[in-house]
C-alpha cells in the first residue's frame, strides 16, 4: 500500500474532498481531509466516514492510520 493510493480511495469515496497522505513504511500512514460532508459531525463519525472510504483495507494492507479530519472553514 502507498500513501497516493490512499488519498485517491479517500478522495474517490468523499466528494469534494482534499486529503494528504504520508507513511513511508507502507503499513504506518498520517492523513489529513479536508471535507465539506465533516460540517456538524463529531470527530469519530469524520473518522468513520474516512475509514469508510478505506473499506478492507483497513487493518489489512493498512494497518494504521492517524487521520485529522476538519472542514474547509476549520482549515482556514
Amino acid at each position: 500500500m502507498d500513501a497516493e493510493t490512499i488519498r485517491e480511495l479517500i478522495q474517490a469515496g468523499l466528494p469534494g474532498a482534499q486529503a494528504r497522505v504520508e507513511g513511508d513504511d507502507g503499513v504506518h500512514f498520517e492523513a489529513t481531509v479536508v471535507c465539506e460532508a465533516f460540517k456538524g459531525k463529531l470527530p469519530l463519525a469524520r473518522h468513520r466516514m474516512v475509514y469508510a472510504t478505506l473499506g478492507d483495507l483497513m487493518g489489512g494492507a493498512i494497518h494504521a492510520l492517524q487521520l485529522k479530519t476538519v472542514t474547509p472553514d476549520e482549515a482556514a
